[in-house]
């Protein structure tokens, strides 16, 4: 069973409508990048995979699928496909969309808290961890910022910072949290930050790149819209090619980091060539 999709029956609820759209997101799990990198990174630490990863990537997943839903409502993106399918709110309605984003997240922190093969500390310091990634100093606010930047073109270093919050802080969480359920120590998480802060903006950047390369039947959602809204991009800042450059720098250095960890680390580093270099 994916991660995305485990434990799901524990999110019905008695409206149907409601348990309809919920399962209507998760019937469509995405790359399942974040719940990767969580196992990914848990597996490095203990040295074999531990079911805490499961959960807390389980939860992970449910936190991203809620910004998406969010992100795709008309007041914010105003997007009507995603991955490959029409949007909560097209499918739906807005109001049925809002519900969905607003349970996952709530249900996501649920499952945390009721994961019982780590101490009662641990849960609490993951929850701290992710909630922090997911809210105004993290996701939230990256997502407000952006916004914010539209029909505007931002010198690259704040570029950086928005996409740290948006984008880069909720990867970085799921790769600390790994690495927490295996009680790894404070170099060990050091490392694994950097890796992730680089990571984190690699993955934009190539999000940036994808966006103007790639039809919408291939990206799964709607192709050329950051330029139609006139976000401010990678590849507005430094054009196509010194976006792909950028991407491959940041790779590079996120890579490095992971030298610490020897060859246990190979399954992070597949994993995050992968998220890299794809082709939607």
């Amino acid at each position: 069973m994916s991660a995305e999709t485990s434990d799901a029956s524990s999110l019905r609820c008695s409206d149907p409508r409601l348990s309809e759209a919920t399962a209507y997101v998760l019937s469509n799990p995405g790359k399942q990048l974040r719940s990767r990198l969580t196992r990914e990174s848990c597996e490095l630490i203990a040295g074999e995979p531990l079911p805490a990863a499961e959960s807390i990537g389980t939860a992970i997943e449910w936190l991203h699928a809620y910004s998406l839903v969010h992100d795709d409502l008309p007041a914010m993106d105003d997007d009507p496909i995603r991955r490959g399918k029409p949007t909560v709110h097209v499918a739906y309605d807005e109001a049925t969309a809002i519900l969905v984003g607003d349970g996952l997240q709530a249900a996501a922190f649920n499952l945390i808290a009721q994961e019982e093969t780590l101490t009662p500390e641990t849960r609490l310091s993951i929850i701290a961890l992710i909630s922090e990634a997911v809210g105004f100093g993290g996701m939230v606010g990256g997502q407000a910022l952006d916004m914010a930047a539209e029909h505007q073109t931002l010198e690259i270093d704040r570029l950086r910072e928005i996409h740290l919050q948006k984008t880069g802080a909720l990867i970085k969480a799921a790769i600390l949290a790994g690495a927490r359920c295996a009680n790894a120590d404070s170099e060990a998480l050091n490392r694994l930050g950097e890796f992730a802060d680089h990571i984190g903006l690699a993955f934009q950047v190539a999000d940036d790149v994808l966006d103007v390369t790639q039809t919408t039947a291939a990206l799964g959602k709607t192709a050329g819209k950051d330029q139609s809204a006139e976000k401010s991009t990678y590849v507005r800042c430094l054009g196509l090619a010194g976006a792909k450059e950028e991407a491959e720098r940041l790779l590079r250095q996120g890579l490095s980091c992971l030298d610490y960890f020897g060859d246990a680390a190979e399954p992070l580093r597949a994993t995050a060539n992968a998220m890299v270099n794809r082709a939607h």
